[in-house]
């Protein structure tokens, strides 16, 4: 590969791939285990994503594509690979609760805040709350949840406080694990999209701002600004989303089909740059 276009790739591919493997090495998989989960990546792209338009896609053009044996090839086909059964589901709609409590007017006090709730009730209540926001995930399912968490807690008099705007994982490695893929996998798929010449939509924003040369000092006010800023926000836009998901704005008679979006801001800081 001296091509230049696969030497900036390989150059990138090591920068990206460094964090990565930080992670893998501190939760003890090793190479080998690496190397079997990118064969098993490479057979599932090219199995269902580089076929040949009206042709069935077959384990020989697989191996010729991944450049693995038509016999592993086979092998890693059969393998099951599920996708995240459960980790999905209630992280979003744990954030749709959440995200009802800050912005739906039955669920806030005078001055725009969230209330504290009783449990039950018919309205102004958690249960009414989760009822709204959370799909078919119980009351008592969706305050375990947001209680081991610790973004709710109970008062002494059994109301429930809204402690935190966003629904972070607490000391549950699983769960972060579990994130940590489904993030990753969104923001490594709008780069593909923008560097996919055949794309057939706008390249999609994709944009940071960073500073080589602000004082240590600074460093833990940019952090706080920067989490304020960037809550509020993803708070507003997913507001908007809200309020927009049950609308249908394809032609009169016709179904509006329904797609996945997003927006995903991260922080990073670096004492030294890697070389």
């Amino acid at each position: 590969m001296n091509h230049p276009l696969h030497q900036a790739l390989n150059k990138a591919l090591l920068t990206l791939m460094r964090p990565l493997v930080r992670i893998l090495l501190r939760n003890g998989v090793t190479h080998d285990a690496f190397v079997d989960l990118a064969k098993q990546a490479y057979v599932d792209v090219a199995y269902r994503e580089f076929g040949i338009p009206g042709r069935k896609q077959t384990i020989s053009r697989v191996s010729v594509l991944t450049g693995l044996t038509r016999k592993e090839v086979s092998r890693l086909l059969q393998r099951e690979n599920p996708d995240e059964p459960e980790t999905r589901p209630r992280y979003n709609r744990a954030m749709r609760v959440i995200s009802g409590w800050l912005s739906d007017p039955r669920f806030l006090d005078t001055t725009g805040e969230p209330r504290e709730l009783a449990v039950d009730g018919e309205e102004n209540s958690f249960s009414a709350l989760v009822k709204s926001y959370s799909g078919d995930i119980p009351t008592k399912a969706m305050l375990a949840e947001l209680l081991r968490v610790h973004i709710v807690e109970q008062t002494s008099e059994g109301l429930l406080r809204l402690r935190q705007h966003a629904y972070i994982p607490s000391n549950d490695p699983l769960d972060k694990i579990r994130i940590f893929g489904s993030h990753v996998s969104e923001l490594l798929s709008t780069i593909d999209h923008n560097l996919d010449p055949e794309r057939d939509k706008e390249p999609f924003f994709q944009r940071r701002v960073s500073n080589d040369r602000l004082p240590a000092s600074e460093v833990p006010r940019f952090r706080a600004l920067a989490a304020r800023r960037s809550q509020a926000l993803l708070e507003e836009l997913d507001q908007w989303l809200i309020e927009h998901e049950g609308e249908n704005g394809a032609p009169e008679g016709e179904e509006d089909p329904r797609m996945s979006v997003g927006l995903g801001i991260f922080y990073f800081e670096n004492e030294e740059r890697e070389r």
